[in-house]
């Protein structure tokens, strides 16, 4: 690889909230095309700000005020709404806000720094979090417009699949919901339990089992890519540079798709726009990035459906419903939008 690399964006992914720690995962990019995920706490950020206004006094603006082009770590206000975690959300944008300042400036010093800084470490190769820890994605701060009194929960960005064997449930306003074999479902949430939040044509919103749902046929990607040659998400354990043609090179923490495994020690890889071989011991399960990726290259954590029957395999049995979780472990663990969502609804089916 050609030069050290850099980061050139800096992009809030998700609070990382355990019983005694919040940590913030943010989404780098870097000069050689590469996406990492790197989760730091507040302290380490301070410590970043401290050490950068002891190295640059004059940028810092300690001699001189006007000489000022190192931004201010502002904090969340001490009484923020929504408690620990509101707090924890407000500090998440506002590092956003920060690291971004730091990495557009142009013409600074500090630039060795924020590479340090940014660089994966080990507890980000880890392909676990660790236990007990909520993922929180936050909202965007303008919302897209909506039909007064819907239901205001939204993902990142929807997923449309097939329902693979009819199935009735009732929507979150309590109301009939039926979904016939090949009708389109938008995904709005996908929930650990196996039950996701879809919405319908009619525009019913309803708790729905993701073992009933499969990608279509001939769907694609917006680059191009069958949903299925994706692969799953693996992350590099240190940097490897590549010998031969058919190599890829790639730095530490790297985020690759594997498209096909093989016993001999080397996986055919999709880095970037590049697709070549790495040896798999370099090669270990994205924890934090399989969770947060978009559609058409996660894994949720239940293995992929094969293609829906022919109509004369129709006397195949559904596949299984997952468990509904209670409503009091969801409560305990849900936001505030969704606690409200759940008072709305008077039959209490489904998650939250």
């Amino acid at each position: 690889m050609a030069g050290p690399r850099y980061p050139v964006s800096v992009r809030a992914a998700a609070l990382v909230q355990t019983e005694r720690l919040q940590t913030y995962a943010f989404s780098v990019r870097w000069s050689d095309d590469s996406n990492t995920f790197v989760r730091r706490s507040w302290d380490e950020f301070r410590r970043l700000h401290k050490t950068l206004k002891e190295t640059f006094p004059v940028e810092a603006g300690l001699l001189r005020r006007s000489d000022r082009i190192l931004p201010k770590l502002p904090d969340a206000l001490l009484l923020v709404r929504g408690g620990r975690t509101g707090k924890g959300l407000a500090r998440l944008r506002l590092l956003e806000t920060y690291s971004g300042t730091l990495v557009a400036a142009e013409r600074v010093p500090w630039g060795l720094a924020l590479t340090s800084f940014f660089a994966p470490q080990p507890q980000d190769l880890e392909p676990t979090l660790p236990p007990g820890s909520m993922i929180i994605v936050p909202v965007p701060e303008e919302p897209l417009p909506r039909p007064v009194g819907s239901l205001s929960i939204r993902s990142l960005e929807a997923l449309s699949l097939h329902c693979v064997h009819p199935f009735s449930t009732w929507d979150t306003q309590g109301r009939p919901f039926h979904a016939r074999v090949q009708e389109a479902l938008e995904v709005l949430l996908r929930h650990p339990s196996g039950w996701w939040l879809v919405v319908n044509e009619h525009q019913q919103t309803a708790w729905f089992p993701a073992p009933y749902l499969e990608e279509a046929t001939g769907q694609e990607q917006e680059g191009g890519q069958p949903l299925g040659s994706s692969g799953s998400q693996f992350c590099t354990s240190r940097a490897y540079e590549g010998s031969r043609a058919d190599e890829l090179s790639v730095p530490v923490g790297a985020r690759v798709r594997v498209l096909e495994m093989s016993d001999r020690g080397w996986w055919l890889c999709r880095f970037g726009c590049r697709t070549g071989l790495l040896p798999s011991v370099l090669l270990q399960p994205d924890g934090l990035g399989v969770l947060l990726s978009g559609p058409g290259g996660e894994e949720t954590g239940w293995a992929r459906l094969k293609a829906p029957p022919e109509p004369s395999q129709a006397t195949t049995l559904p596949p299984t419903v997952p468990a509904r979780p209670p409503r009091s472990a969801i409560q305990s663990r849900c936001c505030t939008i969704t606690r409200r969502a759940l008072g709305k609804d008077s039959r209490g089916q489904g998650p939250p």
